[in-house]
């Protein structure tokens, strides 16, 4: 059941989030009852790094209305190259999407940190997926990720908080790689946010750094995704370089 929580500036303030939302929420109403819990987690004004889970292609646009529904704005990290498509670019744009660097790692580093600045200067909020793509594990559990999430959130002079959270019941809509399911209609999404993951011990963005930082948010995305299927994660997450599976569909690096 989702709390009620009064929404942020960036929600009421008239945006091309409005005619977005109209049509996008209650269209994914029809597909899903979502329920929320631990809403309190993500801050209502300030910014904030979400890092979800990643099963089906149709989980970010759960994630998207859940993330309104809290009060906040949803915007994803979006490859570089869509900000060039005409129309799309705009509205990516428009909606204050992020993109992903996709040059040398310098000038990552350099758009990343700029990213942080304007995410701190905004007060607004980025959902991140570590995975980069659908989880290659066989049960679903998160694979190994990226660390994408967690350069944007301690290249700020203050951290940004990274909000770990874990969604259940899209399979049964869209199954990963599978096609889209019309009928029953409302089928059950659980969605849980967990608190800020702890990244006191991590300072900088050296790639030892990062990548240690980023297996403890994926570990908390993991416990979170227990809670809701009711079993214990595996200890070890799914590492696609070491099954020999290509991944595609990057939305992180």
């Amino acid at each position: 059941m989702t709390e009620r929580r009064r929404a942020s500036a960036e929600k009421t303030r008239p945006s091309a989030f409005w005619p977005a939302a109209a049509i996008v929420v209650p269209g994914t109403g029809w597909f899903a009852r979502i329920e929320i819990e631990g809403g309190e987690h993500l801050p209502i004004e300030g910014p904030y790094v979400l890092a979800p889970n990643h099963y089906s292609e149709f989980d970010p646009v759960i994630i998207a209305v859940a993330t309104w529904r809290l009060g906040r704005a949803p915007r994803f990290m979006a490859k570089e190259s869509l900000f060039k498509v005409p129309v799309l670019g705009a509205i990516l744009r428009a909606t204050g999407m992020v993109p992903v660097a996709r040059a040398s790692s310098a000038s990552a580093a350099k758009q990343t940190l700029e990213q942080s600045r304007a995410l701190v200067a905004d007060r607004r909020g980025v959902i991140v997926y570590p995975e980069g793509s659908l989880t290659r594990d066989p049960d679903l559990w998160p694979m190994r990720g990226k660390t994408g999430a967690v350069r944007l959130a301690l290249s700020a002079e203050t951290p940004i908080p990274v909000i770990p959270v874990a969604t259940w019941g899209v399979q049964e809509i869209l199954p990963r790689y599978g096609k889209l399911r019309f009928w029953p209609p409302r089928r059950r999404v659980r969605v849980l946010l967990g608190p800020p993951v702890d990244l006191s011990a991590f300072t900088g963005t050296v790639p030892g750094t990062l990548a240690a930082a980023t297996d403890v948010v994926m570990r908390d995305i993991s416990a979170l995704l227990g809670e809701l299927r009711g079993e214990t994660p595996p200890a070890a997450l799914w590492n696609p370089a070491q099954h020999g599976q290509k991944e595609t569909g990057r939305l992180d690096s």
